[in-house]
Parts: structure tokens; sequence; C-alpha cells
């Protein structure tokens, strides 16, 4: 719940984060790729298995079930529109967490 003083900063901050360059170019290859459809959806079930692949795996199997599926994906990842927006949306990914641990650091929040 947010007071009229922290909506009205965190408009400014969304907005300021939306004329980043890297936001730029994330959305445009974002536009770009949701242009084909199947493709679109391929990388969402690339997205989804990534995810849940690093989120589920144990410490001690996980590079091996990296590296095999790194191979799966290999030719896939090669598209130059996929490897577009993943490397698009992996520098905003890392520019939202840069911001997250700023804003955590900055409050003391342990």
């Amino acid at each position: 719940m947010l007071d009229n003083r922290m909506e009205t900063a965190a408009i400014r901050f969304v907005k300021s984060i939306k004329e980043t360059e890297i936001y730029k170019r994330y959305n445009f290859q974002l536009e770009r790729i949701k242009e084909e459809p199947e493709l679109f959806e391929k990388v969402n079930e690339f997205r989804k298995r990534n995810f849940e692949l690093q989120n589920t795996s144990h410490v001690d199997e996980l590079f091996d079930k990296m590296d095999g599926f790194e191979r799966e994906y290999e030719q896939f990842c090669e598209n130059p529109l996929v490897d577009d927006f993943l490397a698009a949306e992996l520098a905003f990914c890392r520019m939202m967490q840069e911001i997250d641990i700023f804003i955590t650091k900055e409050l003391d929040f342990e």
C-alpha cells in the first residue's frame, strides 16, 4: 500500500527505467520475437525449462544438467532472433538485480 508520495516516486522511477537503453533494447527484441508466435512459444518453453532446472536441481548435479540443457538448445539459441532476445532479456534482468541490490543495501534491509 503506497501513499501518494511513494506512488509518485515509483512512477517516476519506472519511467526512468523505461528510458534506459537496456530496457528499450529488451522491449524492441520482445516485440520482434512476438512477431513469430511459434518461435516466441519455443523461447518461453526454453525460459521455463531453464528456470525450473536452475531452481530445482541440487548443486552437485546442476552443472551436468545445465551442460545437457545447453547442448539440447544449442542450435535453437544460434537463431539470431532468439539470441538477440535472450541477450537483451539477460541484460535487463541484470539491471533489475543491480537495482534491487542497491535499494536493499541503501535501506539496510537484511
